[in-house]
């Protein structure tokens, strides 16, 4: 049977040991760096941010939350149109569906034209 030498079996459990991983707060970065651009209504530096980070809306929609709310109400609350349009054109039209973003922001925030460009994208 074939013996590896001893000096081998040590190179591969070293370089075995030495695996990069992110830092643990990159994700936390980025979920703020998205809030913070959100709030400042900043459209293209959230696409640019997005497109760098390689991550979609519609994957991180459930995931991340400014102020307890999700992208689409942060933009809502926050008056952010551009953003909130460019939120709105990235989910899927069954993400909307439910109306339930739609009966938050009316009940909420009345004036919001949000509201309408939702509507329409969820088909109601």
């Amino acid at each position: 049977m074939f013996k590896l030498p001893k000096l081998v079996v040590i190179a591969a459990i070293t370089a075995g040991s030495f695996v990069y991983t992110a830092p643990a707060n990159a994700d936390d970065q980025l979920a703020v760096s998205i809030c913070e651009y959100i709030a400042a209504d900043d459209k293209n530096r959230l696409r640019s941010k997005l497109k760098s980070s390689r991550v979609k809306i519609r994957n991180i929609y459930d995931a991340v939350e400014c102020n307890g709310n999700n992208l689409l109400r942060h933009a809502v609350a926050s008056s952010a149109v551009d953003t909130g349009e460019y939120i709105v054109k990235n989910l899927s039209k069954s993400s909307l569906a439910d109306g339930a973003d739609i009966a938050w922001a009316e009940s909420s925030y009345a004036s919001s034209p949000l509201i309408a460009v939702i509507k329409e994208r969820a088909g109601l």
